[in-house]
């Protein structure tokens, strides 16, 4: 009768504090644009904007600034050029503008022309006043700027008399002549060159393409045939700099992607693991200076950003501060750390050695206030490296890089540095022409798929690391200051236990390096745990105040002790039907009839158990009407069925979650460190583990010194449903969750309450159920299934601060489902509390990469090398609040263009945008949504 008689309506004050707390917001998109196709750079303005095949336009200066536009189609974008906005240009004849680069409002201001015929290049002349636009069909088009109005009878076509075959061909390249202006340089695909005059609309000279290149090619790379050279740039200093792309020896070098630097003597030809899109050098335009003076080359790749210090011996690379590649290597998993300590940031900065010389794009002023906590992502790779970024601002920098490769014995020697051509001795005996140099650190490709790292977890008190990869491997380390050789131990922790009828058909384990290895400074390796069978680390959990490390398998958990190099507990959670398990995520021997004759099975076995029905009797109907009266007190009105699931089905024991917690298991008197783990048939198993010197009244005399850990097995829960069990999280007396290791001896956060009853909140992938302890009675539940259709796929639990009451906040639970969508739940009483759209459901990978933060922050993948952030909470957002100062009165320029457009909403957009200029970082939630094409 709860739900007839409950009380309609909400809570007007509650509702006014969920307002203050939670506030839904993508905030800014974090590593490298994906699929990048066009590039451009302003002097002036020290503003570089990026084009992707999706139509989206991404400005940067220096770190912090940053704006992104969309245009109204996902066009390729071709070309931009920067003037007193942004033009750019898409594959089709619909022409944007940008015309303030402090917001990067895109919409559509005419279509020049009617015809559909493509656009090939464009050409701003240095008067800023026309742009030149050349097609697919070999015409040239002249706009008026910045109205874009289409000159009448201006267009170019030329004449039969120029023409040298059938047809000319595309424009390829335009240029205006840089002593004459208004002379332009035409250049055809079919071979024809023009040098066109605009005032007398005449050719004063045709040139043949093909002999030019082709001279152009002989004279740099000698009497070979070559590549042709995409682009050329000159810059004057007191020795001329030549920078080209492309031009490399066809039969020798053809498939490499490079650009060539050549000054005097020095020749050097970058080459690169993915095509050039574009380049250009970062230069004086000051008319008084007598040379170019360039600093800085920035090549834009299809896969990363590479900037060359022009102004240091030997041309090297310059670190970014942004726009680093993510997906270098694959990424496989993810960890956040917020609220680092000084020092291990310090240190971990110390070991990347991530300084170098000044980041030559400084356009733009970051007005936004210094991060309050310095926030740590971990993202594990395919290669077997751990990447440590610096999150605590909009900025995503690098700042550390561990590799794990050197532990092993692999194909490729990790002492031996790839980029480095002196380890290579047949490259040293081969002819020192082109002087190639590789250059940068997008590298796709895996020297062993084992190497892939699964899991870390991170202790930033004790500076102690765990990573486990996908051949069973599980590394503990510590971080260090200093170079060292050393052995790392190796244990290995049998998960099966000899049971017999269990045969691995997987990949081997990889084989630990038995001599000393060179380890850098940064997270060193100090023991290798072996779990066996070789399979995927699944889950793994590090209490670095008890010097244990839990993992898990799809065979099994096991418990170590890396202090005293023990095996604590090794526990199989293997069905005798768990045959998938035996194979490995490498295997290549799963039988496609054995597969489809269980899924025959379970068809035949739901429809037998659908028409066999029990004889009734009194005692049957009894029984079958509490349970009707049951499920009609503990459920909604409108709930779906949820059929249990199979104990036989495959992978039932592959371990999903595991958890430490300091708290009553065996008594409600004593409590005890204690272990639980969950599996994807619904089990958690809780263990009641034996720590020297830790725990009320069952630690060991002696201290930490004497002992060993041990663990007995206090409960085994089983839910109905046999669901996977995504979480374990152990509340204390307050209905809060337990501390963090050291938090609490260190006095960094608040005690937890060990005077009152203690319970654990299980998710599995159907519900949420809080059990008390230590009895494990069940108190409180939500059935996320049955009411909302869904299914939960990871789950956090995050403190949100008031943006009312500086003093208050609240912890809550929140669940991403399958769908893509958020819920949040207060805890303990799992009461809805919001729910928000977040990744689209068509998105598997990015809902599979998904990681919460704390305070109430998320990243997830929208591609294979970008992040995309979000919060949760209303008052921490992290993103982007800068501004770029224009000499030029925005007035003027905004007046002309409303002569030229009757659009309202253009009206409305354009002086939207001279507001938000007016106030930086002003309320634009609410005035961005009138202007239709603007990407936050």
């Amino acid at each position: 009768m709860k739900f007839r008689f409950r009380r309609q309506g909400n809570d007007p004050q509650r509702e006014k504090i969920k307002q203050e707390l939670f506030a839904f917001n993508k905030t800014v998109e974090h590593g490298f644009p994906h699929q990048p196709c066009a590039l451009a750079f302003d002097p002036q303005l020290q503003l570089m904007a990026i084009g992707t095949k999706s139509g989206a336009i991404k400005i940067y200066g220096s770190p912090g600034v940053e704006f992104t536009g969309l245009h109204r189609d996902a066009a390729a974008v071709a070309q931009i050029h920067f003037l007193q906005g942004q033009v750019s240009l898409l594959d089709t004849w619909n022409t944007y503008i940008h015309r303030d680069i402090h917001v990067c409002v895109c919409y559509n201001v005419c279509d020049v022309v009617s015809s559909a015929s493509r656009v090939t290049v464009l050409l701003l002349l240095s008067s800023c006043d026309l742009l030149c636009v050349g097609t697919e069909g070999g015409g040239i088009h002249f706009l008026d700027l910045p109205r874009l109005s289409l000159r009448d009878n201006q267009s170019l076509l030329i004449p039969e008399d120029y023409r040298c075959g059938k047809s000319l061909g595309p424009v390829e390249s335009l240029q205006e002549h840089p002593k004459q202006p208004g002379k332009i340089l035409i250049g055809y695909s079919r071979g024809l060159v023009v040098l066109w005059d605009l005032s007398t609309r005449n050719a004063e000279h045709i040139f043949n393409r093909f002999l030019t290149t082709c001279h152009l090619s002989r004279c740099v790379l000698g009497p070979f045939p070559c590549k042709a050279i995409n682009k050329i740039l000159w810059r004057t200093i007191q020795c001329p700099v030549v920078l080209y792309s492309g031009g490399m020896p066809r039969a020798s070098y053809g498939d490499r992607h490079c650009v060539t630097i050549q000054q005097d003597k020095q020749h050097v030809t970058l080459d690169f693991t993915s095509r050039v899109i574009d380049f250009f050098t970062v230069h004086t335009t000051d008319p008084e200076h007598d040379y170019d003076d360039p600093k800085a080359l920035v090549v834009l790749l299809e896969e990363e950003l590479v900037v060359i210090d022009l102004l240091t011996t030997g041309w090297p690379s310059v670190p970014p501060p942004y726009l680093a590649p993510l997906h270098s290597s694959a990424i496989t998993t993810s960890c956040h750390l917020d609220n680092v300590p000084a020092k291990l940031w310090d240190r971990l900065a110390a070991a990347g050695n991530s300084q170098g010389a000044h980041w030559p794009i400084c356009g733009g002023k970051n007005l936004a206030p210094p991060p309050r906590q310095q926030e740590l992502l971990l993202t594990g790779h395919e290669d077997g490296t751990v990447r440590f970024w610096n999150v605590s601002a909009v900025a995503m920098t690098p700042l550390y890089k561990l590799s794990t490769a050197n532990v092993f014995h692999t194909d490729c020697d990790p002492n031996d540095d790839p980029l480095d051509p002196t380890n290579d001795p047949e490259a040293l005996q081969e002819e020192e022409w082109p002087p190639f140099r590789k250059v940068g650190c997008f590298d796709p490709y895996s020297d062993d798929p084992r190497l892939g790292i699964q899991k870390i977890s991170l202790c930033k008190y004790s500076c102690r690391l765990v990573v486990a990869g996908t051949a069973g491997q599980v590394i503990v380390l510590g971080l260090s200051d200093e170079w060292s050789d050393h052995t790392v131990d190796v244990s290995t922790v049998d998960l099966l236990q000899d049971r017999e009828g269990f045969t691995w058909k997987g990949h081997d384990r990889l084989e630990p390096r038995a001599s000393t290895a060179p380890f850098p400074p940064g997270f060193q390796p100090l023991v290798l745990v072996q779990a066996l069978p070789p399979a995927s680390v699944t889950s793994v959990m590090l209490h670095a105040e008890w010097n244990l490390v839990a993992f898990g398998t799809s065979h099994g958990f096991g418990l170590f002790d890396y202090h005293r190099r023990t095996a604590v507990l090794a526990r199989c959670t293997l069905h005798p039907n768990d045959s998938l398990a035996m194979e490995g995520p490498l295997s290549r021997v799963k039988s496609l009839k054995k597969s489809l004759r269980q899924s025959f099975r379970r068809i035949r076995k739901s429809r037998v158990s659908g028409k066999k029905r029990p004889i009734p009797t009194p005692t049957s109907k009894i029984q079958e009407a509490n349970a009707a009266l049951a499920d009609q007190e503990e459920v909604a009105p409108v709930q779906r069925r949820i059929e249990p699931r199979s104990a036989d089905d495959s992978l039932s024991g592959v371990v999903r979650c595991l958890c430490f917690a300091d708290t009553y298991l065996r008594d409600g008197t004593h409590h005890g460190p204690t272990l639980w783990a969950g599996t994807n048939s619904g089990s958690v198993y809780a263990y009641a583990l034996e720590v020297p010197g830790v725990g009320s009244g069952r630690g060991r005399p002696g201290g930490e010194g004497s002992g060993c850990v041990e663990a007995v097995l206090g409960k085994e829960i089983q839910l109905m449903h046999r669901a996977p069990v995504v979480s374990v999280c152990v509340l204390d007396g307050r209905g809060k969750p337990l501390p963090e290791p050291y938090q609490a001896s260190l006095d960094l956060a608040t005690a937890p309450d060990m005077t009152n009853p203690h319970s654990v909140l299980i998710a599995s992938e159907e519900q949420l159920k809080v059990f008390s302890l230590p009895k494990v009675g069940a108190k409180t539940k939500f059935k996320l299934t049955a009411h909302e259709g869904c299914r939960v796929r990871r789950v956090a639990m995050v403190t949100v601060c008031s943006t009312a009451q500086e003093d208050y906040s609240e912890t809550s639970l929140v669940c991403l489902t399958n769908l893509g969508d958020l819920h949040l739940f207060n805890v303990p009483a799992l009461r809805p509390q919001v729910r928000y759209d977040c990744i689209r459901k068509e998105d598997i990978s990015g809902i599979a990469s998904c990681v919460f933060t704390r305070n109430g922050q998320g990243f997830y993948l929208i591609s294979p090398s970008e992040y995309q952030r979000f919060s949760l909470s209303a008052k921490v957002i992290t993103e982007p609040l800068c501004t770029v100062e224009l000499e030029r009165p925005l007035e003027t320029h905004i007046r002309s263009l409303l002569h030229t457009n009757t659009s309202g909403d253009t009206h409305s957009s354009l002086l939207e945008t001279h507001t938000l200029l007016a106030v930086p970082g002003g309320d634009y939630n609410r005035t961005w949504p009138r202007c239709s094409n603007v990407h936050k």
